[in-house]
């Protein structure tokens, strides 16, 4: 199998576009790579954002063998490498199966699962998912229809903190404190009480369940089904989980308004072993950063384009963490990079207009109330959700705007003068309330 994968084709679409089934889904992954300006880019999904020390390490190798020798982080915990020859994928996929990473080639872009980043670490979540994980992964890889899923599909698993709850993944598991699990379909209110041991079952029944329902309308996820269609998506996954034998009961909770990061530096709780949670600006990493973030442990990438390093040993942790922090790294309150985050921009993406990378460099200050994400075009690429202000450059320079939910206030226009935008990104960032 691994043989044919010299042959893999370069695809021409943007990562960012909007997927059709008409047009094929033109989602990058691990075996297929997208041809973009800086370079071949390889999507490598890592559900729950789990890492061995020995699958960090094979990742940073190909970054440094095959890539530009940086390890991007994804809005879903996964890891892009950018900069790769167009024929360099049977090597990446040799390295990447022996690590352990493409447990299935059929299914490796579907395996887009995020997960509460701190479960069983702090004691905070009702529930640790990560038997949750290797159980959803596993049913995943063994399942011939879940091929069909889309590489945007989104699985999440909440430990019942509500932080990736509130991320608006197509099915969510998240843990009760009755020891039930409740699995929200779409985005609505609507969720299915299911005992705990059967949720990654009720999860993949959920996602054959959509596959029918959007055989009509082509829609690859749950939120592009017709109204009428997703509606009756909920009653359709319990009549098919009370033919299967599962205990299920309808019920309704909110989700969650806001998804809340780690909060960086030495996660509480642990004894012999200690954690650490460390933001990435921008999501990227050299390869000495990669390295250092390898040499404690285990690793757990977030939603957040952040780490959580597990398995460190506790007399050890706070000089790691402060090597961490001259290494550039998020480790604690106050860094003026917290909730900054930007696309690739220029020269990585032929459809941005600006670097916006640079600009967003330029224009760090003061840490704000708000997130801030920097975008080279329309598309947003990565953007974040909640309450955020949105920078997007233009032709005629970046536009601001403040964004809470599915309301989209504009601020202003700021023409290419950095100071004038920085001074307009701060005073969004700390004034809406």
């Amino acid at each position: 199998m691994l043989a044919a994968m010299s042959a893999t084709p370069v695809t021409t679409s943007s990562p960012g576009d909007a997927c059709a089934r008409s047009s094929g889904d033109a989602c990058p992954g691990a075996l297929r790579l997208h041809r973009a300006d800086d370079g071949a880019l390889a999507r490598i999904r890592i559900p729950g954002g789990v890492l061995t020390p020995h699958q960090a390490a094979v990742l940073g190798q190909a970054a440094e063998r095959l890539g530009d020798g940086e390890l991007h982080l994804t809005s879903r915990g996964n890891v892009q490498l950018r900069g790769l020859a167009p024929d360099c994928g049977a090597e990446l996929a040799l390295l990447l199966s022996r690590a352990g990473l493409l447990p299935s080639e059929r299914h490796e872009r579907v395996r887009n699962v995020i997960a509460s980043p701190l479960s069983g670490l702090d004691g905070l979540g009702a529930l640790d998912v990560r038997p949750w994980l290797t159980g959803l992964d596993r049913l995943l890889c063994g399942n011939d229809r879940a091929t069909a899923l889309s590489g945007r599909f989104l699985f999440a698993l909440d430990d019942g903190r509500g932080d990736v709850d509130a991320l608006g993944a197509d099915l969510t598991l998240r843990a009760h404190d009755d020891g039930s699990a409740l699995l929200r379909v779409g985005a609505g209110d609507t969720v299915l009480r299911v005992p705990s041991a059967d949720g990654p079952r009720a999860a993949l029944t959920a996602a054959e369940a959509f596959l029918d329902s959007a055989r009509t309308s082509g829609a690859w996820r749950i939120k592009d089904l017709p109204d009428a269609t997703a509606a009756a998506l909920p009653a359709e996954v319990v009549r098919r989980l009370g033919a299967a034998c599962v205990t299920v009961t309808p019920g309704a909770l909110p989700r969650p308004l806001e998804a809340l990061p780690p909060a960086p530096g030495r996660v509480p709780g642990g004894g012999r072993e200690a954690a650490l949670s460390v933001g990435v600006p921008l999501g990227r990493l050299d390869l000495t950063q990669w390295r250092l973030l390898t040499g404690g442990g285990g690793l757990r990438l977030t939603p957040w384009r952040g780490i959580v390093v597990t398995g460190v040993a506790a007399p050890g942790a706070d000089g790691l963490l402060s090597e961490l922090s001259g290494a550039g790294l998020i480790t604690g309150p106050g860094s003026p990079w917290t909730g900054v985050g930007a696309c690739i921009g220029r020269p990585g993406c032929a459809k941005s207009l600006a670097d916006v990378r640079a600009d967003a460099g330029a224009a760090v200050g003061a840490p704000g109330r708000l997130p801030v994400y920097w975008s080279g075009c329309e598309r947003r690429c990565g953007h974040p959700r909640g309450e955020w202000i949105d920078v997007v450059a233009t032709p005629g320079g970046h536009r601001i705007s403040h964004v809470r939910g599915d309301r989209t206030t504009e601020a202003a226009t700021v023409r290419d003068d950095p100071a004038a935008l920085a001074d307009a990104v701060a005073a969004a960032r700390g004034t809406h309330t």
